[in-house]
């Protein structure tokens, strides 16, 4: 008679044995550290072994558990690297490795080339809005999302940084209606297939917008935003997240001789119908204040200001910047009178691809790429009224799926930024390059 219980008892502890769900992804990496993020299915033991390329006889050793309060997700710092190195690592879930014998994953530690020689050329894969469909739970008809081919095509390219411009994933109104469902999206949609390759291979960071963040067009007053930022802490593996007296997503990312200052432009957001003014904020006081700080103590060529909705749009009827012109026209008075040299804007969110060039009065213009989408729909039908933004840079409007590519080459003082964007084959549709001295106000007043 017990037998059949035994049984039971034994499949019962087979079927909840912990496996990978998502991952390994590779996080923030730096000079002499890097963040390596994974996902269980159940609360267990993990572990992560490491060694320089070519030493495995000296093998770190960390070890760590998924727990049901942190999503069964976990990210590894790995200390103890060196500059300019290639690492190869290996992982245990439940203390079974989840790679088979001989095999292992590599990423490489930024190069200290500060103050010893030229910065080294490097590029950066971005794009935006990654819906998938789950037709329970869409809305009827055509499915919005397709053309999950692009990441394989992504996963292929010569890089070095993957960079997630919002919309990475797309809540529903089954998911945001009640806080505990929310991770569900969030855990689903990173543990697609087809996304893997993409965060093994390159150190990968993210920004969020609306559909990532909460309802649609959401901001501030979002009820459910705390769970919404502790998610995003927890499946995202950046360097930080906001700062302690400022609650947010924010961070700078310095990935060689460039910094990247991913901004949060939903935790500390008005609503778009309040009347402008002092009151109103996108980003909030606080972080453009932290931005500005940021911003004077660099000393990068190229500086990107990273956000989820467009900034220098002012010809258009959706979600930007533009609607907030109290705190952004301030900001970028600033900009103006700090005379900071460099800049680049980088967004998402639109559904199109487009680059918007904003003349300024004796000084170099400002330009705005914003690059999206992955695999939701496009705006193809809106694309006549875009043409006609005096800013836009006519050639660079795409209304296909797509990504874009940052190169960084050339000497020190001499460096120079291409912009590319691809199609979902691979197929370049066009190119812009920049030198450092573009980016520069007159020197001696000319």
């Amino acid at each position: 008679m017990f037998r059949p219980l035994a049984l039971l008892i034994i499949f019962s502890s087979c079927s909840l044995a912990a496996t990978l769900k998502s991952g390994p992804m590779l996080g923030h990496t730096a000079l002499r550290g890097a963040n390596i993020w994974l996902e269980t299915t159940e609360p267990t033991k993990i572990k992560i072994k490491y060694w320089q390329k070519g030493n495995k006889k000296h093998t770190h050793l960390l070890t760590a558990k998924t727990t049901a309060d942190a999503y069964n997700m976990h990210t590894f710092k790995l200390l103890g690297l060196e500059p300019n190195l290639t690492y190869h690592y290996q992982l245990w879930v439940d203390n079974k490795p989840i790679q088979k014998r001989g095999e292992f994953f590599t990423f490489k530690t930024q190069d200290l080339w500060m103050w010893h020689h030229d910065a080294p050329d490097f590029s950066v894969l971005t794009g935006s809005c990654n819906f998938e469909n789950e037709e329970a739970h869409d809305r009827a008809g055509t499915p919005y999302g397709g053309g999950f081919e692009i990441f394989d095509t992504i996963a292929k390219q010569d890089a070095d940084m993957m960079l997630w411009l919002g919309d990475n994933w797309y809540y529903r109104e089954v998911d945001f209606d009640a806080e505990q469902n929310m991770i569900y999206r969030a855990s689903k949609d990173k543990g697609r297939d087809f996304l893997q390759a993409i965060f093994r291979k390159f150190p990968n960071y993210a920004i969020w917008d609306d559909h990532d963040f909460g309802p649609d067009n959401s901001g501030g007053y979002f009820i459910h935003k705390q769970k919404s930022l502790d998610i995003f802490k927890k499946i995202w593996a950046n360097p930080s997240y906001g700062m302690p007296e400022i609650p947010g997503t924010f961070t700078k990312v310095r990935f060689n001789d460039v910094d990247f200052f991913l901004l949060d432009d939903r935790y500390h957001r008005s609503n778009e119908s309040l009347p402008d003014g002092a009151d109103k904020a996108m980003y909030g006081k606080e972080q453009i204040l932290w931005l500005k700080n940021q911003l004077v103590a660099s000393r990068q060529p190229f500086k990107f200001i990273v956000g989820g909705n467009q900034m220098l749009n002012d010809y258009h009827k959706w979600e930007g910047w533009d609607k907030y012109r109290f705190e952004r026209d301030a900001f970028l008075k600033w900009l103006d009178d700090a005379k900071i040299e460099g800049v680049v804007f980088l967004s998402g969110d639109k559904h199109h691809t487009e680059m918007l060039k904003i003349p300024r009065k004796n000084t170099y213009p400002l330009y705005e790429l914003t690059c999206s989408p992955f695999t939701a729909g496009t705006h193809e039908k809106w694309l006549d009224g875009e043409r006609k933004k005096p800013s836009l840079m006519q050639d660079t409007l795409v209304g296909v799926k797509n990504f874009c590519k940052l190169n960084f080459t050339g000497k020190n003082k001499e460096r120079v930024l291409t912009i590319e964007s691809y199609d979902v084959d691979g197929k370049k549709l066009w190119s812009k390059a920049f030198s450092q001295e573009d980016l520069t106000y007159p020197k001696n007043g000319k």
